[in-house]
């Protein structure tokens, strides 16, 4: 990597900070082709291309950013977690559960009890639920290739480990409410592990709203989040929800406003253009 392309690395991410998207965006990508192996700079270029929905190539900047040198456990972790969202957001939400589980048990944190914590809630809403005489389908072979994936070399030791008898094929039903106890045990776990986290409540909120289908509970943990956090878009989203029901309309719309005012990430429930549609449809 030369001097000019670290340099229009730190200048972008720079741009960046203050805003400056358009400029930061051409200053990454020549960078980028220029070699850049910054991976604070590599991490935030990814973001910026997650933010603008080109999922593909932030995974393709993510994988090359898990070779970069000087790479800390912090950054890792926050690879980890955008990696995650990529692949979710490509149609794989099995594959970043995965890879958020196996990090959560070599290192757990707070970047991964809130991202796998979603994750949970959107694979185990009540809308996937299968039905009562689902039969299970074969999965296909894993043909991803050996370190394709971020976290491949942290994989578990290739020691034959003692045979074990086969545990009885579940049920697509079985293994669905086998899951959703699993999600909500983590949900209070990420809730243990830090109690004024805004992010991790509306994702045991959300599970209860849709998951469970316990609105009341997840009310009370609605009500704590926005406390905390005021602006945080899926709680001011789902509060719009209750308004409504109480017949707040004024409410609901001061709430769907406060949303537009938020930055919205590839793991937020609400999207800006549901948003918008929805506040049209209220002030009509």
């Amino acid at each position: 990597m030369g001097f000019m392309t670290n340099m229009k690395g730190n200048r972008a991410y720079m741009l960046q900070s203050k805003g400056k998207l358009d400029e930061a965006r051409k200053l990454y990508e020549e960078a980028y082709a220029g070699g850049l192996n910054d991976p604070r700079c590599l991490l935030a270029y990814a973001v910026l291309l997650l933010r603008s929905g080109e999922f593909a190539k932030a995974k393709d900047v993510l994988v090359k950013t898990q070779k970069a040198p000087g790479i800390t456990a912090e950054q890792k972790t926050q690879l980890f977690m955008n990696y995650a969202a990529c692949v979710y957001r490509l149609g794989d939400i099995d594959k970043g559960i995965h890879l958020l589980e196996r990090q959560h048990l070599h290192q757990p944190a707070g970047l991964i009890y809130q991202t796998l914590g979603y994750l949970y809630v959107e694979k185990y809403d009540m809308k996937n639920r299968p039905a009562a005489d689902a039969v299970a389908v074969e999965a296909p072979a894993d043909t991803t290739p050996s370190g394709a994936t971020p976290g491949a070399e942290e994989t578990d030791s290739a020691e034959a480990s003692p045979a074990v008898p086969a545990e009885p094929e579940k049920t697509p039903l079985e293994a669905y409410e086998e899951g959703v106890q699993k999600a909500l045990a983590f949900c209070q776990e990420a809730i243990a592990y830090d109690d004024e986290d805004a992010i991790c409540m509306d994702n045991i909120a959300q599970l209860y709203y849709r998951v469970l289908g316990d609105r009341d509970t997840a009310k009370q943990w609605f009500d704590k989040a926005i406390a905390i956090k005021p602006g945080q878009i899926d709680t001011l989203w789902f509060l719009s929800r209750y308004d409504l029901e109480a017949g707040d309309r004024d409410k609901a719309i001061e709430r769907l406003e406060k949303c537009l005012n938020g930055r919205f990430s590839p793991l937020n429930y609400a999207t800006k253009d549901g948003i918008q549609a929805e506040l049209e449809r209220l002030k009509k």
